[in-house]
C-alpha cells in the first residue's frame, strides 16, 4: 500500500514555462519529479493544487505524491532541496491521509499581485513587481475591488471563457489593496477557485481603475456584460504569486 505525502513548494517562476509538465519545456512539476525520481529510483507523478502560468511565482503551492516505502520526512525534504535547482524549494513535507488530494481537497486559494508604483523599480524586485510609473488612486482601486467580491459570473475576467468546462461563476471571498511601503502595492485575492488568468485580469482591471482609465463602477458593468473585452487587460505574469492554498 502506498504512502501519501503532501509538499508545500515555493518557486521563482522566471525561468519556467509554468507548473505543468510540457514536452521540451522547463517546468516546475518536471523539476520536482526529476529529483524525486533520483531519490525513489523510479518516476513518481506529483499532483498539484492548480497550475501556474509561465513566469508566475509561488510562495505556497501544494502538491502530493505517493511512495511505496515510508521515508523520514525531514531527511527526504533536505535531500529534495539539495538536488533541486535553487529557484525551487520544498518548504514543507509531511505525511498525508490516504485520501488527501492537493487539488480536489482544496477549499480555496490566495493569490497576491505585486505592483511597484514609482519612477524606478529597485533592481532586487524587478522580477517580482509589475511596474506602473503613473500615480495610482488606491481609494478608487479599493472601491472597485469591493464590487468584485462575492459570487459572480467572471466571464469578463478570464482570458478564454470558452475553455471553462465548469462554467465561469466563481466566489471571491476577499480582495485587498494595500500600499505596504512607499512605491509598493499589493493586491491580495482570495476565493474558492479561479478561472484561466482571472487574477491577472482582476489586477489589470484594478490598474486601469487606479490610473483613471476606468471607474470603480465599471466593475458592475463588466460583470453584468459577461463578455471579455479590451477594457480588461491581463497584467504581466511576473507580478503574480500563488500565496497559499486552504484545506480543512
Amino acid at each position: 500500500m502506498s504512502i501519501r505525502y503532501k509538499i508545500t513548494i515555493a518557486y521563482d517562476g522566471t525561468d519556467y514555462a509554468g507548473w505543468q509538465v510540457q514536452s521540451r519545456k522547463h517546468t516546475v512539476q518536471a523539476e520536482i519529479e526529476r529529483v524525486i525520481e533520483q531519490l525513489a529510483g523510479k518516476h513518481i507523478r506529483v499532483h498539484h493544487s492548480g497550475r501556474t502560468d509561465a513566469g508566475v511565482h509561488a510562495k505556497g503551492q501544494v502538491a502530493h505524491f505517493d511512495l511505496k516505502e515510508p521515508v523520514d520526512v525531514r531527511r527526504f525534504q533536505k535531500s529534495l532541496n539539495a538536488l533541486l535547482k535553487p529557484d525551487v524549494r520544498v518548504m514543507k513535507l509531511e505525511k498525508a491521509a490516504p485520501d488527501f488530494h492537493a487539488r480536489f481537497k482544496a477549499q480555496g486559494k490566495e493569490y497576491r499581485y505585486f505592483i511597484w508604483n514609482g519612477p524606478a523599480v529597485p533592481p532586487n524586485l524587478r522580477l517580482y513587481r509589475y511596474h506602473e510609473r503613473r500615480k495610482l488612486d488606491i481609494t478608487a482601486m479599493k472601491r472597485a475591488a469591493a464590487l468584485l467580491v462575492g459570487k459572480h459570473d467572471f466571464a469578463a475576467f478570464t482570458a478564454n471563457p470558452h475553455r471553462e468546462i465548469e462554467g465561469t461563476v466563481r466566489s471571491v471571498r476577499k480582495i485587498t489593496v494595500t500600499r505596504t511601503r512607499e512605491g509598493d502595492i499589493t493586491l491580495a485575492v482570495e476565493g474558492d477557485g479561479f478561472l484561466y488568468k482571472m487574477v491577472r485580469s482582476i489586477a489589470g482591471f484594478l490598474l486601469r481603475v487606479g490610473t483613471g482609465e476606468l471607474k470603480p463602477e465599471d466593475a458592475e458593468r463588466l460583470l453584468k456584460a459577461k463578455t471579455r473585452t479590451h477594457e480588461v487587460p491581463t497584467a504581466k505574469a511576473h507580478g503574480l504569486f500563488l500565496w497559499q492554498v486552504f484545506y480543512d
